[in-house]
């Protein structure tokens, strides 16, 4: 038996319970990991909270970071005793131990802590794929990230700059302004004080963008797609403040010829292949200073709800971990 959250209903952080769980038997493919830090995101709010449906009962979270204690018959990748991280389903990263496919793992290099791995593997191929793959950004480019001074936003940003493209950020309070600017955001605006549309117009000098990242969802929808410029990109990929209710191609496509699309991290890890290729390049960006990761705040996994609690409050101004 080992210690972990599990909720059989979904609402608010009270429906996650610290619990006794009996893992089940390794299959061929499966490996069991000791967990030394788990990694806290908002994918997590929305299984918890029904907004991604999981079936019920389940385990909650996708990342952690931790050491291989046994493993399947047909495990050749990797042995007992190997550091390895990961964050992608099966969901169930919040308990003391897992069993967990050997496709969807990584080792971590020596140069890797298992705290800094448990927090970087989703933030980090979350912005590998954003700034390389579902837009290939250029040098002196302008993009506009929304939520800058978020998890995601601490490491895309900070990279972004690192490729020599001009950052315009946004915050929805002044409190993280000076955050944002920490992590390399060349302009940041505070949405909840003015619009930053036409901000951006003024920043591009009525130019506009080739491209918005926008995780941020139903609240500044309309407005970036009004940032964009002709033939520009909408990259929707999250919704911290609630689903986008309707994309209307006839009026938010057509008018500019944009492009839209709506990925997450499993569209950009479908084979292991480019798993091992994104979390490499993560690694190594961390390795040559195109970013750098400090942890916010560490909780202990049986404070899972208080954790919770603080992520929708925005509390945590950078990367948190849970740890058994």
């Amino acid at each position: 038996m080992v210690k972990a959250i599990r909720i059989t209903e979904t609402g608010n952080a009270n429906v996650m319970k610290f619990v006794d769980v009996e893992l089940k038997k390794l299959a061929p493919n499966e490996v069991l990991i000791k967990n030394k830090a788990i990694g806290l995101n908002y994918i997590d709010v929305y299984h918890r909270s029904g907004t991604y449906p999981l079936p019920l009962p389940n385990g909650i979270g996708l990342e952690a970071a931790g050491v291989i204690e046994e493993i399947g018959s047909d495990v050749k990748e990797f042995k007992v005793g190997d550091r390895v991280a990961h964050a992608a389903a099966p969901p169930g990263s919040y308990s003391e131990k897992q069993v967990y496919p050997q496709e969807k793992l990584v080792k971590i290099p020596d140069y890797i802590s298992d705290e800094i791995a448990s927090c970087i593997m989703l933030k980090g191929i979350t912005s590998e794929y954003l700034l390389h793959r579902a837009y290939k950004v250029k040098k002196d480019q302008f993009i506009l990230y929304h939520a800058a001074a978020g998890g995601v936003g601490q490491v895309l940003c900070q990279w972004a700059k690192s490729l020599g493209c001009k950052v315009i950020g946004t915050v929805g309070s002044e409190e993280k302004v000076a955050i944002a600017k920490e992590n390399g955001c060349d302009f940041v605006i505070n949405y909840s004080k003015e619009s930053f549309s036409q901000k951006v117009k003024e920043i591009t000098n009525g130019k506009m963008l080739d491209v918005v990242y926008d995780g941020v969802g139903a609240k500044t929808f309309e407005e970036s797609i009004e940032c964009l410029a002709i033939r520009g990109t909408m990259v929707s990929f999250g919704n911290a403040s609630g689903l986008v209710d309707k994309v209307d191609p006839k009026k938010h496509i057509a008018p500019k010829g944009l492009f839209f699309t709506r990925p997450s991290i499993a569209h950009y890890t479908v084979t292991r292949e480019e798993l091992v290729n994104s979390a490499n390049t993560v690694f190594e960006a961390i390795k040559t200073n195109k970013f750098k990761i400090k942890i916010f705040k560490k909780f202990a996994l049986k404070d899972a709800v208080t954790a919770h609690e603080e992520l929708e409050a925005r509390k945590l101004t950078g990367p948190a971990i849970l740890v058994p």
